[in-house]
């Protein structure tokens, strides 16, 4: 009986020592790792932190008439940036007389036109001209993500009713400019 207990004792070890080299020292188990970006767009901040394009007085004092020679310093959009496909929309409103809201009187006006533009977002820049009926290229489309900086300008400048109406006498013509930045999901 010893003698099978000895046996068994034996065939109990080896059996364990078997099994011993058959399991590895290390065991590695993998963990996934998830997030998302979600699509944003941020217009960045104003270069000099002036938001106003000051055209001073617009007319010639001389003949009354609109000035030809108009013009503002281009505004900076830095940091502007989209995470993903966007488009850049521009858009603008004449600038008209604040304190004379009346009819203006034969051969004289309270509006001028202008055209926005918004450059450097995409290859051709979002324009819109406040005296046109239609503005197809007030928005235009970018297919990628792109941070940089946005260009906006005014220009082409004329009185509303024609170039040959005298603008009434405001001390107060206010427009907008606004540009839009938007992620296309």
């Amino acid at each position: 009986m010893t003698r099978s207990l000895i046996l068994a004792a034996g065939a109990i070890a080896a059996l364990s020592a078997g099994s011993a080299a058959a399991q590895s020292a290390t065991d590695t188990k993998q963990f996934t790792v998830t997030g998302n970006v979600p699509a944003l767009c941020s217009g960045g901040t104003i270069a000099g932190g002036n938001s106003t394009f000051n055209l001073g007085v617009l007319i010639d004092v001389t003949t009354g008439l609109l000035r030809t020679d108009l013009a503002a310093p281009n505004k900076t959009l830095t940091g502007a940036f989209c995470s993903g496909q966007s488009t850049i929309t521009v858009s603008a409103t004449p600038l008209t007389a604040q304190n004379f809201t009346a009819t203006p009187p034969a051969g004289f006006s309270r509006a001028v036109n202008y055209t926005a533009t918004a450059s450097g977002w995409t290859t051709t820049a979002a324009s819109f001209a406040t005296g046109s009926a239609t503005n197809p290229a007030s928005v235009q489309s970018r297919g990628t993500a792109f941070s940089g900086d946005i260009t906006v300008g005014i220009g082409t400048f004329g009185t509303s009713g024609g170039n040959t109406l005298r603008l009434v006498a405001d001390t107060n013509y206010v427009g907008a400019v606004t540009v839009t930045l938007t992620a296309v999901n």
